[in-house]
């Protein structure tokens, strides 16, 4: 850099912000219209990545590596949608081609759901595969459940657009299911300045997506709690066990009515008048770099590179990968947070927040994506990738050699007494490979992720699942590719839901010695 390029004074701060063809740029040639680009290249940035996150972390008031914690009320709506995997099946045989034409099907359907979602005072806080958490936050008019029923009923409606979806392969039937349930969660924002995470803790967390699972396709499910909020502004039905609730959908189009808010423009301003002064510059682009660095931290590396190389084109290409795939079910902290004491929020999440920068710390050394920190029906799931976006030939022996170190580090973890309590913290851990999907999913300008999707990253969630304490199961692709160096024991073939033929199963046991 010379020195007199006033960039030279934040280039450590733009190294990891800026595509190679612009960094190469601003190094060789320090000259006002690169400095606009520069600066037309953050704003593109900051974009992206307010739409890549959650509404719920404030950005204004975000200090990477700080951990803080909130407690919230309000209504949650958990969707599934059934269907996905036939529908990415009758695609990938048509390669680009198919990835392209998925990438569509699924943006219109994102599209609508989030619209609805966003019009009716929801914020969509994950995408998970092609599932959605949308909370519902609590208002001084306590209709946050009247809100999410009459929500969910639109996108119920909304789906016979894709009742029938033309495929190379013939007719698929795209059907959703939604639960929803009010209560009240911990958010908190753990990990360290490099790679933050926002999480959701809490029973409550946990019942919604238990009434999700509960429900039936095309029908809205909802908690016996949630219940109790709308039982007379709707007509039930028993729902498939006792406590919980179909709501009948008899309503004219003139009773659901308009939406409850006015949809406010997530969009952030796209003209700035710059002067052609480098001083000037400067300060503008110092200010951009202050509005991404903490946003910036809750992307995944290898993701976050993605998303900056591709930001002049706002889209990253789909395409049918075949990933390794890790889940991580880590159990005993999450479900603590109802038991804290006041003030022992903060305790639990420094420990949770510990963990997960010492197991994304296991992953990040081998070469993988540690994607996101999910709800599960007990614990928290931690989504891993290897494979995606950035390809190994020897991707599954890192994901063993991964799992192996989690393992570790979970064992190895000192609970914190939370609520007089010492909870057992342990984990299970799936391990999977095969055919997915990955494209950004979502709102093409408006609320989306970088995602993985399709039956190999159902499937590891189930092998996840089937694991007992401590204990990583993996399946015979993977045992295959690590057999050499990992020892694996024969489980037998197991019937695992929604796989018509049992599977065989193997549990890494660790690293065979040195002969």
């Amino acid at each position: 850099m010379l020195p007199e390029s006033p960039l030279a004074t934040i280039e450590s701060r733009l190294r990891y912000l800026l595509p190679a063809e612009l960094y190469v740029s601003m190094w060789g040639n320090p000259s006002v219209d690169i400095m606009i680009d520069v600066h037309k290249h953050l704003r593109t940035l900051q974009r992206i990545l307010h739409d890549y996150t959650s509404r719920q972390i404030d950005a204004a008031k975000l200090r990477p590596g700080e951990v803080k914690t909130e407690w919230q009320y309000g209504t949650m709506m958990f969707t599934d949608l059934a269907g996905f995997t036939k529908l990415m099946e009758a695609n990938a045989s048509k390669g680009r081609e198919g990835a392209e034409n998925l990438t569509r099907q699924l943006t219109r359907y994102f599209s609508a759901m989030i619209s609805t979602i966003s019009k009716s005072g929801g914020e969509l806080v994950e995408f998970t595969g092609d599932a959605l958490l949308v909370v519902f936050p609590k208002t001084d008019r306590n209709d946050d459940t009247l809100r999410a029923v009459r929500a969910a009923l639109r996108m119920q409606r909304a789906m016979k657009d894709f009742a029938e979806i033309q495929t190379p392969s013939g007719i698929v039937n795209l059907k959703m299911r939604i639960g929803i349930h009010s209560g009240r969660f911990l958010t908190a924002d753990i990990g360290t300045p490099r790679r933050m995470e926002h999480v959701l803790l809490g029973k409550d967390v946990q019942q919604a997506k238990l009434t999700e699972s509960r429900g039936r396709n095309e029908r809205v499910n909802l908690s016996e709690r949630a219940y109790e909020q709308v039982k007379d502004l709707f007509r039930f039905e028993p729902g498939e066990e006792p406590g919980y609730y179909f709501v009948v959908d008899d309503l004219d189009e003139d009773q659901l009515g308009e939406y409850e808010i006015t949809p406010l423009r997530r969009r952030m301003a796209s003209s700035v008048v710059l002067e052609r002064d480098k001083n000037s510059i400067l300060k503008q682009i110092v200010t951009l770099l202050d509005a991404i660095e903490p946003i910036a931290s809750f992307i995944p590396d290898p993701v976050l590179s993605l998303l900056i190389e591709s930001a002049a084109d706002r889209r990253i290409p789909p395409d049918f990968p075949s990933p390794t795939i890790m889940f991580v079910n880590f159990i005993g902290l999450p479900e603590s947070a109802d038991r804290a004491l006041p003030g022992e929020e903060r305790k639990l999440a420094l420990n949770f927040s510990r963990a997960f920068s010492l197991i994304n710390a296991a992953v990040e050394a081998r070469g993988g994506v540690l994607k996101k920190v999910t709800y599960h029906l007990s614990g928290s799931d931690i989504v891993i990738y290897f494979g995606v976006p950035n390809a190994h030939t020897n991707d599954e022996m890192r994901a063993a050699s991964a799992a192996v170190a989690i393992r570790d580090i979970i064992q190895n973890l000192k609970a914190p007494t939370i609520g007089n309590i010492q909870p057992e913290i342990y984990c299970q851990i799936g391990i999977n490979t095969g055919p997915t999907f990955v494209a950004e999913i979502g709102e093409p300008r408006g609320r989306r992720e970088y995602n993985v999707l399709g039956d190999t990253v159902n499937t590891t969630a189930r092998l996840m699942n089937f694991a007992k304490k401590n204990q990583i199961i993996v399946s015979e692709k993977i045992r295959k590719a690590i057999e050499s160096k990992y020892e694996c024991q024969p489980l037998g073939e197991i019937s695992l839901k929604g796989k018509s033929q049992p599977m065989p199963l193997f549990e890494l046991i660790g690293r065979k010695p040195k002969e």
